[in-house]
Order: structure tokens, then C-alpha cells, then sequence
């Protein structure tokens, strides 16, 4: 079966300044990648691209930024606009855009969408005030639950499980639609019993949340969570170690998807390449960014997730490493 792994790290974030010395031969060329919540691993990939991109402007002429977005629905929807040249989106939303599916029905299938590569996993995490009740995903129900801002791939996955298993908002006591950033502080104000989030993990909102008060980690499993992911390629079976947040001393099954990064085929192939070149030529100092990009594996990027085909770009430098 599929599974995401999660491997077990502590780290200190540390994300440098994206300031870079002036090109020398050529007009400089500005490029935005869309992210996620500040308190996203999202976020980080950005910079992170972007901190690696920017150390060699004067050569390249290109010059990155990675803003805070709405997530992966609205950074794919900013791909189709032109509003962004890059994105970082979940499997599952990267596959529905190609074909015009959930979120993208109306606007129908993007023909223009090109994967780069593939980066974390990011399981769908459940995680509920103590005093709730909730032990299981079924005890949802009746519950007040942030559901996740629209626009973002949480958002996304919890409207494709509420489609699987017959919900609707009026289900829940309360569903709300806070940020990523707002939601813990919102669990732990009791405003909400419990929030979803589907993250890299370890993460910063799951920490607040386990730390700031007495909180627990739900598994979400079951047969229609395995006919989910034996239907669909951009699932898979995941586990978030125990041990990796206060209180929650034991292994949680959950499933997931993998976080991808995107472009279009109206980015040059030349772009794409240097972007792809910055990050795989320091594949090494790219994994010391976050602690959820410890366990990436180089020629498994080019593939894993990744449903759209490979932009140009990213063909010409995996050719160039031997992977293709």
C-alpha cells in the first residue's frame, strides 16, 4: 500500500533575506511562487526556492519572491489568471485542475498546467481539544470544526471526505473558515473543538496547538479511507510519529497527499530550469531548510505526485542529471 513517510526532526527555522546583488548582463527577470499560511510548510518551500534562486540573480537575471497565499486551490487559480509563475499545490488539487475536476469543474480542465517537482508529504491531521469528546474522525459530527478557508488544499480535502461520507456543514455545530495561521489559537480559545489541516509535518500550527493547550492528534481510517487512497494515485496511507507533539505519545494513521510545485507552459523553459538547477544543485542545503524536507530523495521529485506533465524546464535539467 502507499504510504507517506514522516520522518522525526527538530530544527530551528531559519529562512535568509531574498535581497540580491544587481545582474550584470541582462535584464532582471521577476518571477512570484504562490505559497500558503505563514505558519505553513508551504511558506517555507517558497523561500526557501526563492533564498536559493536569488543567490545567483547576477547570473541568471532572474529574481524571486514567494508570498503568502490562500493556499494550493487558490495558487492554481492564480497560475490560470497569470497572476503567479510558480506554485506550490497538493497532489490531489494538482490533479483535479489538469482535469477540470472539484474545485476547477467550472473553469474546466487546465491544459496549460506543468509539474516541476514533487517535495513533502503532508498528512491530513485532525487535531481536538481534550475535553471535546472527539476521538474519532466520525465525532466530528455535531461539533464545532474549522473546516479550512476556501481556497486552500485542507479546505479541498475536507470537502472531498464530506462528499465521501454523505456531510454537509450543517453537520457540524460550527464550521468555520479561519487561516491556517488562526486556527490554533482558535482551539485553544475554545472557540472551536477541532481543526483539519493537511501539512508537512513537523509544523508550527500543530506545535502551537499541542503546546498552548491540552489537545489530541485524531486517526482518520477506516474502509472508505482505503478505498479513497486505493482509487486515487495522489493519495497514500501516512503516519504522524508519536512523540513529535506534546502529549501525543503514539503513532497516528491518518492518509495524505504530497506536496507539488507547479508552473505553467506560458513560464519559459529556461526559467523553470534555473529555478530547478538552484534547488537540486544545492539539494543539500535545500533539505536544511525545514525539518519536513529532511527525508527527499532527489530522482523520487521527479516523480512522486506529480500527475500534470513535466515542464520542459524541468525535463531538460532531470535529463541533464541522468534521472530521465
Amino acid at each position: 500500500m502507499k504510504h507517506l513517510a514522516v520522518a522525526v526532526f527538530s530544527a530551528t527555522l531559519a529562512i535568509g533575506s531574498l535581497a540580491t546583488a544587481p545582474i550584470a548582463h541582462a535584464q532582471q527577470t521577476f518571477v512570484n511562487i504562490g505559497t500558503g499560511g505563514q505558519t505553513g510548510v508551504y511558506f517555507v518551500v517558497g523561500q526557501s526556492i526563492c533564498r536559493l534562486v536569488n543567490r545567483n540573480t547576477a547570473e541568471h537575471g532572474i529574481r524571486c519572491t514567494a508570498p503568502s497565499t490562500g493556499g494550493s486551490v487558490a495558487n492554481l487559480n492564480a497560475l490560470r489568471a497569470g497572476e503567479q509563475e510558480m506554485g506550490v499545490a497538493q497532489s490531489d488539487q494538482q490533479y483535479n485542475a489538469l482535469n477540470g475536476l472539484g474545485a476547477f469543474a467550472n473553469a474546466g480542465p487546465m491544459e496549460e498546467l506543468r509539474a516541476v517537482f514533487s517535495v513533502h508529504p503532508e498528512p491530513f491531521t485532525v487535531v481536538a481539544r481534550a475535553d471535546s469528546g472527539i476521538t474519532t474522525f466520525e465525532d466530528l459530527v455535531g461539533k464545532r470544526v474549522n473546516i479550512g478557508n476556501p481556497g486552500s488544499g485542507q479546505r479541498a480535502t475536507m470537502d472531498t471526505l464530506m462528499e465521501m461520507r454523505g456531510w454537509s456543514r450543517g453537520d457540524f455545530a460550527l464550521a468555520s473558515e479561519l487561516r491556517a495561521a488562526e486556527q490554533a489559537q482558535a482551539l485553544c480559545d475554545n472557540r472551536v473543538d477541532a481543526i483539519v489541516y493537511v501539512v508537512g509535518h513537523p509544523n508550527g500550527s500543530i506545535q502551537e496547538a499541542t503546546t498552548s493547550c491540552d489537545t489530541r492528534i485524531i486517526p482518520v481510517t477506516g474502509e472508505d479511507i482505503d478505498q479513497l487512497v486505493a482509487d486515487n494515485p495522489y493519495y497514500a496511507v501516512a503516519t504522524i510519529p508519536g512523540g513529535m507533539y506534546n502529549n501525543n505519545p503514539d503513532d497516528i494513521q491518518t492518509f495524505g497527499v504530497g506536496a507539488t510545485f507547479v508552473s505553467t507552459t506560458n513560464v519559459s523553459e529556461e526559467i523553470i530550469y534555473q529555478v530547478v538547477k538552484a534547488v537540486f544543485d544545492n539539494f543539500d542545503r535545500f533539505k536544511r531548510l525545514h525539518p519536513a524536507f529532511e527525508g527527499l530523495q532527489e530522482e523520487a521529485m521527479t516523480t512522486n505526485g506529480l500527475s500534470a506533465p513535466l515542464h520542459d524546464g524541468a525535463v531538460r535539467y532531470f535529463t541533464e542529471r541522468g534521472w530521465m
